[in-house]
């Protein structure tokens, strides 16, 4: 085992719900947290809850007009009416809305407190990445960031250098934001390109504010990026950067909307390539970090087929215990997806691209290949703030 590892659970999340016809579907949750159960899990990883983060938490990233309209619309749904992003089709305002929001916020924080504090080593909250909601506003299904409350709860504790790594097929917009101005910050984000994507943003050029150059990274990827060159985008930026900051913590976000089946973005990801970027997160934390690793969930809107497979891998990389592609399923899950969707569950945990490989950007790079181009359009746009060669 490779050390104290928590699991941030409260049913509760699942209450995390825009209504039938959202793709956020909260079954992703349930059925995700009854996969980690079907494979015992829970004998490596101590499943803990927090409390909901308070205001006085919020405030360390959200403004309190926001936090208060929150509160506004969550006891009387019908006054949203778009302000804050409030009462819109991607955010529609749901009676418990600011209280389940909260809750999700808390395990995240919660989740950086145990791995600060040395209680646990590795610290997992799945229900936790609404990465898009920014200081003064909702934005892409997401009411409260809890992936930039728990870096800034980690700052507050004193940490003087947290790497954030996003993964998700989204640009990680409202983390980037929040740190656009703290050079003790690194936030690092590969995303599906903005010309073909929500929310637009995350361009190679958007490298930080005057004080913090090269503290923010984006690699945007073309569309139909495929595991091959996904992993070796990753591995082409994420490490040496990781290696230059050297972290007292890494927190990464793992949006499971990169798969190829998933509805609502372009990229061609297999659940096994998902799979190593987990443990390749897992690995930077050990050698860079100390193993302080927090480790959050995203997007994902396969709620079947991908998000519960994908993010279980990521509990048991975290709990010590990874489960090998090839696993079958346990038919007590297949058997509570089908009472529960009336579809039938995946057999295996793979998707029969075992192993992943890529090619080192060491062994060169073809100016031709529009992977390539974009990787070093990151390359040339951060590493010479950062005193490295692009």
């Amino acid at each position: 085992m490779s050390g104290r590892a928590q699991l941030m659970w409260d049913e509760a999340v699942t209450g995390y719900d825009f209504g039938p016809d959202h793709p956020m579907d909260p079954v992703r949750l349930a059925l995700t947290r009854k996969l980690v159960d079907a494979f015992g899990l829970e004998k490596d990883i101590e499943v803990v809850g927090a409390k909901p983060a308070g205001d006085s938490t919020l405030r360390l990233v959200h403004r309190e007009d926001y936090i208060e309209a929150v509160k506004a619309a969550s006891a009387d749904p019908r006054s949203a009416d778009g302000a804050y992003g409030l009462g819109t089709v991607d955010d529609p305002a749901f009676a418990g809305m600011h209280e389940v929001s909260a809750l999700i916020a808390g395990q995240s924080v919660g989740a950086a407190e145990a791995v600060w504090r040395g209680d646990a080593l590795h610290a997992v909250n799945f229900a936790g990445g609404l990465h898009h909601a920014m200081p003064g506003g909702a934005s892409g299904f997401c009411i409260y960031n809890d992936a930039a409350l728990a870096v800034a709860r980690l700052l507050e504790l004193g940490a003087e250098r947290v790497a954030y790594v996003d993964v998700d097929v989204h640009h990680g917009d409202g983390v980037q934001a929040a740190f656009w101005e703290d050079p003790r910050v690194l936030t690092v984000s590969l995303h599906e390109h903005p010309r073909t994507l929500f929310p637009q943003t995350g361009w190679p050029q958007e490298t930080g504010a005057e004080g913090a150059e090269g503290s923010a990274v984006n690699v945007a990827l073309p569309a139909g990026t495929g595991d091959t060159g996904w992993v070796r985008a990753f591995h082409s930026v994420v490490p040496e950067l990781i290696a230059d900051f050297r972290p007292q913590v890494l927190v990464t976000q793992h949006g499971a909307d990169t798969h190829f089946e998933d509805p609502l973005a372009h990229l061609a990801v297999s659940l096994d390539a998902q799979r190593a970027v987990q443990m390749a997160c897992h690995d930077l934390a050990h050698e860079y970090a100390e193993g302080r690793w927090v480790a959050l969930g995203g997007g994902g809107y396969a709620v079947v087929e991908v998000v519960p497979r994908s993010w279980t891998h990521l509990v048991a990389i975290a709990a010590g215990r990874p489960i090998e592609p090839e696993t079958v399923i346990p038919e007590s899950w297949r058997s509570e997806v089908f009472a529960r969707t009336r579809q039938l569950a995946p057999m295996r945990m793979t998707d029969g691209r075992w192993p992943v490989g890529h090619a080192d950007w060491d062994a060169g790079y073809d100016p031709a290949d529009r992977l390539d181009q974009a990787v070093l359009a990151t390359r040339k746009a951060v590493y010479p703030l950062r005193g490295l060669l692009p």
